[in-house]
């Protein structure tokens, strides 16, 4: 899926080596900053040791306990053919609209039809991300989730994973295609996308995989978790770079985790603020006090870490130098370096006073500093 910061090319890059070289001698490895779940799913997938998972939004972690909490394959294809019964039994009884996509301006029309719908996805994100039956499809679906746990679980994920695929938006979700004669072409092709085929795929797809020993994922923030580390446990850490928040960037799919947003607003479709997960780590002047209380959590513990960051300076305020910094006062720290590259969120601020293009995606040196406790 698309993903701010993903660490899946890292893995492939000389993280996926780091953690095979260092996680022999520990009991759990523990994930802070889950996002995508994809160096969760890696360990729980490749290494005989628990996995607990944490972050501060609901998507996430409904990606990440997809797999690591469960340790037993799931036989998905009778469950998919029950869930698809009762979603389609669902979506016969749904009002549909009566317009018809032909132009862009029939587009203003199916918006306002989608605005007057009790169906929360439709409401929020019809006629926007999604088109009508798009978003009536993933409401269907949301309403008839499998309710044993392990099911429910691969379910939402599938949902998450397939909103991601359908959303009609540039990159990452935060606003849609709008019916401009510019954009058009990609709106049509986003809301021509089958919504119940990436469904399927993502929801097969997930109950063939499973952890090795079963983990855990939950909703907590990182430092909070990092109150209850223990020698034997290997962390992994990768916090926020950029000054925006990622509740933002990945809103629909927050909505599409919990299965309701309530009112949205702006050409974002946004969620009250209110209802935004915020992360300290995103926020100029707290992001260093919040790296600086997160390492001596873990430093306190007597846990061992790999931190991963951008080598340069970010739009939160930190930078790779001062991370290093943060990290020799309370680790004895290695440091390995890769290449590799990081979403601008459409360009950086030091790309702005430059002049320079604002590309998406920019390379970069990422820095994986591996933390052992003082005297170890």
């Amino acid at each position: 899926m698309k993903y701010m910061g993903s660490k899946r090319t890292m893995l492939r890059n000389g993280l996926g080596k780091l953690i095979d070289a260092e996680i022999g001698r520990f009991g759990r490895f523990v994930d802070l900053f889950a996002g995508s779940g994809a160096v969760a799913a890696h360990v729980a997938s490749r290494y005989f040791v628990p996995v607990s998972a944490y972050d501060i939004q609901a998507y996430s972690v409904a990606l990440t306990s997809a797999l690591v909490s469960r340790s037993e394959i799931l036989d998905g294809g009778p469950v998919w053919e029950s869930w698809l019964a009762r979603a389609s039994t669902y979506y016969a009884g749904m009002s549909k609209p009566s317009h018809v996509v032909a132009s862009r301006e029939d587009v203003l029309s199916v918006r306002e039809w989608c605005s007057e719908q009790p169906y929360p996805i439709t409401l929020a994100y019809g006629g926007y991300y999604f088109s009508p039956s798009q978003a009536l499809w993933f409401d269907a679906f949301r309403s008839t989730v499998p309710v044993p746990q392990e099911e429910n679980c691969a379910a939402i994920a599938a949902l998450v994973e397939a909103a991601s695929h359908c959303a009609a938006a540039p990159g990452h979700t935060a606003q849609p295609f709008q019916p401009t004669p510019t954009a058009w072409r990609f709106l049509l092709e986003a809301w021509n996308r089958d919504p119940i085929a990436y469904i399927r795929r993502s929801f097969l797809e997930l109950c063939s995989v499973k952890a090795n020993v079963a983990g855990l994922a939950t909703v907590r923030d990182a430092n909070h978790a990092a109150s209850d580390l223990m020698p034997d446990d290997l962390v992994f850490i990768d916090p926020p770079y950029s000054d925006v928040h990622y509740s933002r960037f990945y809103h629909v799919l927050e909505t599409v985790a919990l299965g309701e947003c309530g009112v949205v607003t702006g050409v974002g479709r946004y969620p009250d603020p209110s209802r935004r997960p915020k992360s300290r780590y995103s926020l100029k002047g707290q992001s260093a006090s919040a790296l600086e209380e997160l390492l001596s959590s873990i430093a306190q513990a007597g846990a061992t870490g790999i931190l991963t960051f951008p080598d340069h300076a970010c739009s939160n305020g930190l930078s790779g130098e001062q991370v290093r910094e943060l990290s020799r006062k309370h680790f004895v720290v290695d440091d390995l370096y890769v290449n590799s590259v990081f979403s601008t969120l459409g360009g950086h601020s030091l790309q702005r006073e430059a002049d320079k293009s604002r590309q998406a995606r920019q390379a970069a040196s990422e820095m994986m500093l591996v933390l052992r406790p003082t005297g170890s």
